[in-house]
C-alpha cells in the first residue's frame, strides 16, 4: 500500500514545498502534473520544503492524461473538491493491496470540470463553512492524508519519540520550573 498526493498544475511554490515536507514526513509519494506555475528549483519552494527534498519521492507527469496512464488496476484515485457531497472521512483507505491517490486541483481554479464529471463517484469533500471559498492547499492535503494514514495505523511512522531534552520528560519538565508567585506580578 502506497499513498500518493497528486497536485494538478500547482501554482504556488510555498504550497508545493509545504506539501513536499508533509510527504517526506509521511513516506508519501508526491505526483506533480505539469505545467507548474513555477520552476522546480524555486527558492520559496525549496525553503518551504526545508532540507527534506532528498526524502521526497517525486513523480513528474507531462499532463493529466500522462498521469492517468500510470494508474494500475489496484489503484484507488480520489479527487478532492468542494463540489462533492461525500466526505473524505467516509472512505475506507485500509486495503493493503491498493495504492491510494489523492488528487488536488490548482489553487485558483481547482480540477477540470470534465475530469471531475468523468470520475464523479471518486470526488470527495472536506467539510467547511460557506464563509470561505476553500482551504489552503497544503492544509487540505494534510487533512486528507492524515485521515488515510490514521486509518492505516500510521505505517512506518513514529507515533511516539523521546528526545534528550524532551519537554515532557519528568526530569526536564519539573513543576518547580514553572511555579511562580502570581501575587508578585503587577
Amino acid at each position: 500500500m502506497t499513498n500518493h498526493v497528486v497536485l494538478y498544475e500547482p501554482l504556488m511554490p510555498a504550497n508545493t514545498g509545504n506539501i513536499a515536507r508533509t510527504c517526506a514526513g509521511t513516506h508519501t509519494v508526491l505526483d506533480l502534473i505539469e505545467p507548474l506555475g513555477f520552476q522546480i528549483d524555486n527558492k520559496r519552494m525549496k525553503r518551504a520544503g526545508l532540507d527534506y527534498w532528498d526524502k521526497v519521492d517525486i513523480h513528474m507527469h507531462d499532463d493529466l492524461d500522462a498521469f492517468l496512464k500510470t494508474l494500475g488496476p489496484n489503484d484507488e484515485m480520489y479527487l478532492i473538491s468542494k463540489f462533492s457531497s461525500k466526505n473524505y472521512s467516509e472512505v475506507d483507505y485500509t486495503d493493503p493491496n491498493k495504492n491510494y491517490y489523492f488528487v488536488f486541483g490548482k489553487e485558483t481554479t481547482g480540477l477540470p470540470e470534465t475530469f471531475m464529471r468523468e470520475y464523479y463517484d471518486r470526488n470527495l469533500r472536506i467539510p467547511m463553512s460557506d464563509d470561505i471559498r476553500c482551504y489552503n492547499l497544503s492544509n487540505s492535503v494534510a487533512m486528507v492524508l492524515l485521515e488515510a494514514l490514521r486509518q492505516q495505523g500510521f505505517p512506518n511512522m513514529e507515533t511516539s519519540h523521546h528526545y534528550e531534552n524532551d519537554k515532557l520528560k519528568d526530569d526536564y519538565n519539573r513543576p518547580e520550573r514553572y511555579e511562580r508567585n502570581l501575587g508578585d506580578e503587577k
